[in-house]
């Protein structure tokens, strides 16, 4: 595991923007090292770790793209031009010459006959008899792929640090890799913080509740290329808190925590990783979410997030997504945002970014969740988005577009 020195970051402030955050990221963490050969059929999430070159053009060869009838371009009259028919080409069956002065039957995928450059498709076709009726006019070339128009041979199709999802396995299958070179996985454990809490299936105490956030942020890296080990819970106790992060550190390239990065006396996580001198910041301009630490134990990043699961949620996104990515060498991957008329009024402080949850109706127009704790979980199941307010913002009214980050591409 490459390990960062404590003062990598070297920030002096107290209160970081969320552009200033990533761009700390962005220049300060180096990507792990470690690669691993990756079977394709096994490779989705993962990074590629070199450059994709196709070794075959895509398509391979010049074929038809529709069903149709394939003849020369230079065959075509002034008038209409009867072409008659010379055989049949399936996908599948090897090329062969295109007698002069015919058309040929071809089916989507077929190879082009030798000879051929166009295709009629076969619903505009007029036959007569055993030949093709043609109109003058017909464009050369039309309703054919050549060889290589996706991809040509020699050129990269797939960049280092691609994240493999459904498209980039379905490219790299055509090219017919069944093998891919690729990053391995980012180790990430996640703790929960606080005496109140306890785990789902586990009797709750007189004065607990269920531990929801562990829950979440596992499932929100199950999105990104990582290994998640569950670390559970850790009690109030700021020895105790040092020592599970001093321990996760050694075999971890990431910790996450969430809760006890505040003020209050039982805030025990930006404590410890005080302790260790690597403190980087613990406040993020940013609503809800304000209180967040990252710093590093061990030569290991340690991301303290918020307790309430709507911030913790919130800090998750400009804070872990950014900084797993980083670690994992992926291409940097901005959130998914798109602009929607806002349909309410809000005012806000200038100087902090804010995250509304939305519904967006039809229109489209986001209206504003009725209800805006940061604790409340069912206003993340209840509404469609965050609203994404800009720090510069101090009044919004409706009408105003607003970006905003759909919770279908982040969840």
């Amino acid at each position: 595991m490459a390990q960062l020195s404590d003062d990598c970051f070297a920030f002096g402030g107290q209160l970081l923007s969320v552009d200033a955050a990533a761009a700390l990221i962005a220049e300060r963490i180096p990507p792990i090292e470690g690669l691993e050969r990756v079977a394709l059929a096994q490779a989705h999430g993962r990074v590629l770790a070199g450059g994709l070159v196709a070794r075959t053009p895509l398509p391979p060869f010049f074929n038809s793209a529709v069903d149709g009838y394939a003849f020369a371009h230079a065959s075509l009259g002034a008038e209409a031009t009867r072409l008659p028919l010379a055989g049949r080409l399936a996908a599948g069956d090897a090329a062969r010459p295109l007698p002069p002065g015919t058309a040929m039957r071809v089916l989507t995928g077929a190879p082009m006959p030798e000879g051929a450059d166009t295709v009629m498709m076969q619903e505009d076709a007029v036959l007569e008899g055993d030949a093709l009726l043609l109109p003058p006019g017909l464009k050369r070339g039309a309703n054919c792929r050549p060889a290589g128009e996706d991809v040509p041979q020699g050129a990269e199709a797939l960049p280092a640090g691609a994240l493999l999802t459904a498209p980039e396995i379905g490219l790299a299958a055509a090219l017919g890799f069944a093998v891919l070179d690729c990053r391995r996985p980012v180790r990430v454990g996640v703790f929960s913080t606080g005496n109140e809490l306890a785990s789902p299936g586990q009797p709750l105490g007189p004065a607990q509740t269920y531990d929801s956030n562990r829950f979440t942020l596992m499932a929100m890296l199950a999105r990104l290329p990582v290994v998640v080990t569950d670390l559970g819970i850790l009690p109030d106790r700021e020895d105790a808190t040092r020592a599970a992060l001093a321990a996760a550190a050694c075999d971890h390239d990431v910790l996450i925590t969430s809760g006890g990065v505040s003020a209050g006396e039982e805030d025990h996580v930006r404590a410890a990783i005080e302790s260790f001198g690597s403190l980087v910041f613990w406040r993020l301009a940013v609503k809800p979410g304000r209180p967040a630490a990252l710093g590093v134990v061990g030569g290991t990043p340690v991301l303290g997030l918020p307790g309430n699961p709507v911030a913790a949620v919130v800090c998750f996104l400009h804070l872990a997504r950014p900084l797993i990515l980083r670690l994992a060498g992926a291409i940097e991957q901005p959130l998914p945002r798109f602009p929607v008329p806002a349909g309410f009024h809000h005012r806000k402080k200038a100087g902090r970014r804010e995250y509304l949850r939305v519904r967006i109706e039809p229109g489209p127009v986001a209206q504003r969740f009725e209800r805006e704790g940061a604790g409340l979980l069912t206003s993340l199941t209840q509404s469609h988005a965050f609203c994404e307010l800009p720090e510069e913002m101090t009044q919004l009214e409706p009408g105003t577009l607003v970006q905003v980050l759909p919770f279908a591409a982040i969840f």
